[in-house]
């Protein structure tokens, strides 16, 4: 196979790895051909299953699938499974030139905005080999819910940018990311004037004067200021929020990309957090769901969305004795998915508690970040624990057909669209969570085939067994940065096989 020459940002990172981190040149050069596979299986995802408007048709074959472009030319891989996270593709062929390189496809494509696309796919690679190589021996099992995120290394299970860190150095990313299991010094900036929902800590004022807790890199990067000393905190799976040693965690600004979005608080996120924080304690009460929230304790904004933050409970605090609480996405790295038992068990328990709050009127945004789960002694799943409530959506309709009253709410978290509520939660829970649970299309209709049947018959039950199953067009809204908001595509639905690889709406 023809090798081209290293890419320009696996090649940056390697020459300042060389000075960073010496020791982890070698490690970092033997990790980047399975990082290349585990990027291009992600972008092989998105194309055999996004409404890309260049691809004219697809033609699945006994040796895989054939893509018909609109200039002409075909793409061959092989047959791409919607729910797989292991990494299968190590080669596609454009016409009849290889390529093991995902920038080098987009490349090589010429489609409309490919070159940022390109660029960040390029340090989606060299990221992720950076964070394999800089993997300790550990022989210890993870006790809090920090140790096993810090433990999910490839990042987003189905997105290409699923380590694309652009701004970041090799340094910052050694210094900051979770999976390098650094402690990070949190800066305070005293500021007046400010906005604030909650009870704001006392140990976060001086004075009359709220303290604002930032994050390093944004304190360099965007709101220039000089290192200063603060208070220490572990990194968890979105990098921007961090665990306090024995304490609470802090959600803080970040202004970079990662994946797809722009990190930072918007003021509408405070303004809103303290009524949503005791509406979902209300409903939860009310429901006696087998179901935590952690509760939002303070949030602060210097009305700009690049200097605030959110203060909120440790999931721990929902443990009870010998019981272990996991972040979805770290589900994978335990025994659960190889029991298929158990792996029904999680199954039933997230459908039943996320159709039951849809039927009532809150769709949960329940992706491998915001979804725990409590294991008992014998890792079977117990109970779940919801943390960040900023994208969740409310519908006041559902909730008048169940003579709950609305929260004091305007503005996007309010809808009573359908559509909009059910993409919400079977996006990330079926499409996100359960798929990458279970890892391939065999075990997720496994799964759900053991638990559907017994669940309540609702509308919204009959939407998720029988239509497509909606899920995020990630690279194709990478690809279309003239156009806000979400993008949708549609996947088969594992429990029926129905559905067309290429509708949107």
């Amino acid at each position: 196979m023809h090798r081209p020459s290293t890419p320009e940002a696996e090649a940056a990172l390697a020459d300042e790895l060389g000075v960073v981190r010496p020791g982890l040149s070698a490690p970092y050069a033997q990790a980047l051909p399975g990082a290349r596979a585990a990027v291009l299986t992600r972008l092989w995802r998105a194309l055999a299953h996004e409404p890309l408007p260049w691809i004219a048709r697809r033609e699945p074959g006994r040796d895989g699938l054939t893509l018909r472009l609109t200039d002409g030319r075909r793409l061959h891989g092989p047959h791409a499974d919607p729910y797989a996270t292991t990494a299968y593709v190590t080669e596609v062929r454009l016409d009849d030139r290889p390529y093991d390189h995902p920038a080098r496809l987009v490349d090589a494509l010429a489609v409309p905005h490919g070159p940022a696309f390109a660029a960040e796919l390029d340090h989606s690679v060299a990221s992720l080999a950076l964070s394999r190589a800089g993997q300790p021996a550990i022989d210890n099992e993870p006790v809090t819910s920090r140790e096993w995120e810090q433990r999910v290394v490839d990042g987003h299970p189905y997105h290409p940018n699923c380590r694309s860190r652009p701004g970041f150095s090799v340094a910052e990313q050694l210094a900051y990311a979770p999976e390098h299991r650094p402690l990070v010094e949190l800066g305070l900036v005293a500021a007046d004037d400010c906005l604030v929902t909650g009870e704001w800590p006392k140990w976060l004022r001086d004075g009359e004067r709220v303290l604002v807790p930032v994050h390093p890199w944004q304190a360099a990067h965007v709101l220039r200021l000089s290192p200063q000393e603060g208070i220490p905190a572990h990194p968890l799976l979105s990098l921007r929020t961090l665990a306090l040693p024995d304490g609470p965690h802090v959600k803080t600004a970040l202004s970079t990309r990662l994946t797809s979005s722009v990190r930072d608080i918007s003021v509408y996120s405070v303004q809103t957090a303290e009524t949503v924080s005791a509406f979902m304690e209300t409903v939860t009460d009310r429901l006696d769901l087998p179901l935590h929230i952690t509760r939002t304790l303070g949030a602060v904004t210097a009305d700009s969305p690049d200097l605030a933050a959110v203060v909120r409970e440790s999931p721990d605090v929902y443990a009870g004795p010998g019981e272990q609480i996991v972040p979805v996405a770290a589900l994978p790295l335990t025994a659960l998915p190889e029991h298929p038992a158990l792996l029904a068990e999680f199954a039933r328990l997230v459908l039943t508690v996320g159709l039951r709050l849809l039927d009532l009127g809150v769709a949960l945004e329940a992706h491998g970040q915001n979804l725990l789960v409590v294991l008992d002694p014998a890792g079977a799943p117990v109970r779940l624990v919801y943390r960040d409530l900023a994208d969740i959506r409310i519908s006041p309709a559902r909730l008048a057909r169940h003579g709950i009253p609305a929260p004091a709410l305007t503005g996007r978290i309010v809808t009573d669209d359908e559509t909009t509520l059910r993409r919400k939660l079977f996006g990330s829970l079926v499409g996100g969570t359960l798929g990458a649970t279970a890892g391939s299309t065999v075990a997720l209709r496994e799964a759900l085939d053991t638990v559907v049947r017994d669940l309540p018959r609702t509308p919204d039950l009959a939407a998720l067994r029988d239509a497509p199953l909606p899920a995020k067009a990630l690279t194709l809204m990478r690809l279309s940065p003239e156009t806000p908001g979400d993008i949708w595509t549609e996947l088969p639905n594992p429990l029926d096989g129905s559905g067309s690889p290429n509708r949107s709406s």
